[in-house]
């Protein structure tokens, strides 16, 4: 008995490349041409064997393979422009970006979206015998659609988070550098996200919020230390010296790095470090 199924596209790239992978396929007894009737140029498969079940998977899994590498990120950019068209083109495209590096990092997501394809592709395939591309992925891949949609709207938080971000990193900035520093000298001890600040002499400086007034501090949570960055944003240090008792840089660090520059001196090898190296306690008993 034979099977024959149709694939028809005006797009002769992905023609071309169907028909690679079906000629170089390792189905036995498939028999595979290329025609142009009437409207739409047509790849058309006979398949003689009598493993019609692996016939369905490959075909599946080569429709599957062609919208996710010609058809993925064009379906993206519709989402985007749809649901978020106030956006600037500038600003749709570094979205597109966090969608692909979403994809791309979430191996989960990738075969959640695989899956969501290979499954209506060889649910088609099985019941018809002509398919038209561009149709079938706009009106029999809506799950798939849906996936992506969640997608996008991750990205855009992201997008709008780091946005926001970064405005509030350039306005501490601005800040710090149209002011004279009141502090020559500032030593920041930091281990297990607490900070300890310590003034020139190395006396311990209180970051409570007692003693200054939070009026610098953001909507943006440092978590533990939102004190210590208003107070070293009330000081001024002209030279910070961050003290990294754990050796390790996370986010607050990266963000004081930004916002001080050239003022900020990473260190963990001096006497301050190994004073707070000794024991981890010494932190909870001067905080």
């Amino acid at each position: 008995m034979i099977h024959s199924f149709c694939v028809k596209t005006h797009h002769n790239y992905i023609l071309n490349y169907l028909l690679y992978e079906f000629e170089n396929s390792n189905i036995d007894n498939l028999y595979v041409s290329k025609h142009k009737f009437k409207i739409y140029p047509n790849i058309i498969l006979h398949y003689l064997g009598k493993d019609i079940s692996s016939f369905y998977a490959f075909l599946a899994g080569s429709l599957t393979n062609i919208i996710i590498r010609f058809y993925e990120k064009h379906i993206l950019k519709c989402i985007i422009f749809s649901n978020y068209f106030y956006f600037s083109d500038i600003e749709r495209n570094q979205i597109l970006e966090y969608c692909i590096d979403l994809l791309n990092a979430s191996q989960n997501d990738r075969l959640h979206c695989n899956h969501l394809i290979f499954s209506s592709c060889f649910d088609y395939v099985k019941h018809h015998n002509v398919l038209i591309l561009d149709g079938f992925i706009h009106f029999r891949l809506k799950d798939y659609w849906k996936t992506l949609d969640d997608i996008v709207d991750i990205s855009v938080d992201k997008f709008v988070l780091e946005r926001e971000y970064n405005e509030f990193i350039s306005l501490l900035k601005m800040y710090i550098n149209s002011k004279k520093s009141v502090s020559p000298i500032l030593h920041l001890v930091y281990h297990n996200n607490e900070s300890i600040l310590l003034d020139d002499k190395k006396q311990l400086i209180d970051i409570s919020s007692h003693v200054f007034d939070a009026k610098y501090l953001s909507d943006i949570s440092f978590s533990s230390n939102d004190y210590a960055l208003n107070a070293l944003l009330s000081l001024l240090p002209e030279k910070l010296y961050v003290h990294l008792v754990s050796k390790t840089e996370d986010e607050f660090i990266c963000t004081l790095k930004l916002i001080f520059e050239n003022r900020l001196f990473i260190c963990d090898d001096c006497p301050i470090c190994h004073l707070y190296q000794l024991s981890d306690s010494n932190l909870h008993k001067l905080t």
